[in-house]
């Protein structure tokens, strides 16, 4: 692991504009519409994170497209490489099993690993640079902040990257969620967070502990990349993201107590809001355009009253835009497919490789490759995958061969074509479904499909018939073919 240690958000732009990988706009751009498109076709040609040190109409430069690309993504959890992912993905698959050691030399051996875990736990700070400025309930206005608007049909100014801390009741651990926020007021938002998710089960838990009580909440907006990127990563439940921060920074990460409630907040966050959401205090959130590319539907969602701004001197203000795929979360998308691979094996050894491709935005179809040993083996790795965390949401999941180049899509169109007979090996199921899917026709609960693109063996797949190999070339002529190429004179 390279373990990159950025102290901070503004660490890591200089660490990025170093590397070519920042461009700073000093143009006037509007956060209404005008920068959603300069973002957009940026991230769709692969360019550089932007900084807006002019945005019309404020003071505050905005930072966004910061993980627009795989290896931005990979430098901001330490690594020189999104496969390299893999490697803390064994650490978090050691961590859920833990193997104790047998003997000396295996206690040596795991002396690395018990380091790591050691850093795990947050460390609290007295004072930090998010509480330079304290902006009290009484001057309290949201609308200095440059949200942008993304889109022509927006409700209004939403923010798309705060990091909204909760602590459900008698838990130690505090959670750590992306749930975008509609601004409404001065010191009002919409806190969208779907029913499954960590803050909205703290929400739940505190409600049944405290009735009638207010929910304490924090959002920090801007962090160090390992903490951003911890919060955006459905990490383990025993794990907290801070904890999943330290494994990859490889230190402690540093927070401290809001001054309104005991929360704790990153210590090198640009804006904090504090507050509190109130028992049966809702409004209608809606509708923006969302990831799957379609407005989404307006529904009531909970309000956050703040009570408290921190924040930096002078501090930036981080966003992203969320819209057809590709965005800038399918690249975060695709690391946590290689982080949690060594997971997903530990629970379905089977496991060969996962892909959730951009245009399934990540819930409505999953691609695996398995290690087919017995008819019905596709299926008993499906109802597996749909019983692990997350996963629970996929809407289609297709199962191929361990030889299958799964990430190829001309590969997987010409198995699906040709290794299904849809009455055999398309199966169905209901279940939870993605607050965000736009097909179903009631709300987070759909019907499922898995896919069985496997090659067929046997008379309980094949019945009489039998199962005909794929044409490849013998490799004894594939060689000579290889060493005579530049006699043929073929360009």
């Amino acid at each position: 692991m390279l373990n990159l240690q950025y102290k901070d958000l503004r660490d890591f732009i200089d660490f990025l504009e170093v590397r070519g990988e920042l461009k700073r706009i000093t143009a006037e751009i509007d956060p209404y519409l005008e920068m959603t498109e300069i973002c957009d076709r940026t991230l769709r040609a692969g360019g550089p994170a932007l900084l807006f040190e002019n945005p019309k109409g404020f003071n505050t430069p905005v930072l966004a497209n910061l993980f627009g690309t795989e290896q931005r993504v990979a430098l901001g959890m330490g690594q020189d490489s999104v496969e390299k992912l893999r490697e803390v993905g064994q650490l978090l698959a050691y961590l859920k099993e833990p193997d104790p050691p047998k003997g000396a030399k295996d206690l040596i051996e795991k002396l690395p690993i018990l380091k790591q875990v050691m850093k795990m736990g947050p460390k609290v700070v007295k004072s930090a640079p998010c509480q330079q400025v304290v902006i009290n309930e009484n001057d309290i206005d949201l609308s200095q902040i440059p949200v942008q608007t993304c889109w022509p049909d927006d409700a209004g100014p939403l923010i798309t990257w705060p990091l909204v801390i909760t602590r459900g009741p008698n838990k130690e651990r505090q959670n750590l969620g992306i749930y975008r926020m509609q601004v409404i007021g001065k010191n009002r938002l919409i806190m969208r967070w779907l029913a499954h998710r960590g803050g909205a089960l703290d929400f739940q838990a505190w409600q049944k502990a405290h009735p009638g009580e207010n929910f304490p909440v924090a959002v920090a907006l801007g962090a160090d990349p390992a903490t951003i990127l911890g919060a955006v990563t459905p990490v383990p439940d025993r794990l907290s993201e801070y904890g999943f921060a330290a494994l990859l920074r490889g230190e402690k990460t540093e927070v401290v107590n809001c001054v309104t409630s005991n929360l704790q907040v990153p210590a090198s966050a640009e804006f904090v809001l504090e507050g509190y959401i109130a028992p049966d205090d809702e409004a209608d959130e809606g509708p923006f355009g969302d990831h799957t590319g379609y407005y989404s539907v307006q529904e009531p969602y909970p309000v956050f009253h703040v009570t408290a701004v921190t924040q930096r001197r002078n501090p930036i203000y981080p966003t992203i835009v969320v819209g057809r795929p590709p965005q800038e979360d399918y690249w975060m998308g695709i690391a946590t497919e290689r982080l949690f691979l060594p997971l997903m094996r530990l629970m379905l050894p089977e496991i060969v490789d996962v892909h959730m491709p951009a245009e399934g935005v990540f819930h409505n179809l999953v691609l695996v490759s398995i290690r087919k040993e017995y008819p019905g083996h596709v299926q008993k790795t499906v109802s597996g995958m749909w019983g692990l965390g997350l996963m629970s949401l996929a809407r289609a999941i297709a199962v191929f061969d361990h030889d299958v180049n799964i990430h190829d899509p001309s590969e997987i169109v010409w198995r699906l074509s040709n290794n299904v007979d849809p009455r055999r090996d398309i199966f169905f199921a209901d279940g939870p479904i993605d607050d965000l899917d736009v097909s179903s026709p009631t709300a987070r609960v759909g019907s499922k499909i898995g896919i069985d693109a496997t090659r067929k063996s046997g008379s309980g797949e094949m019945g009489e018939r039998r199962w005909m190999p794929d044409i490849t070339m013998d490799s004894d002529v594939i060689d000579l073919v290889t060493r005579r190429w530049n006699e043929y004179g073929i360009s």
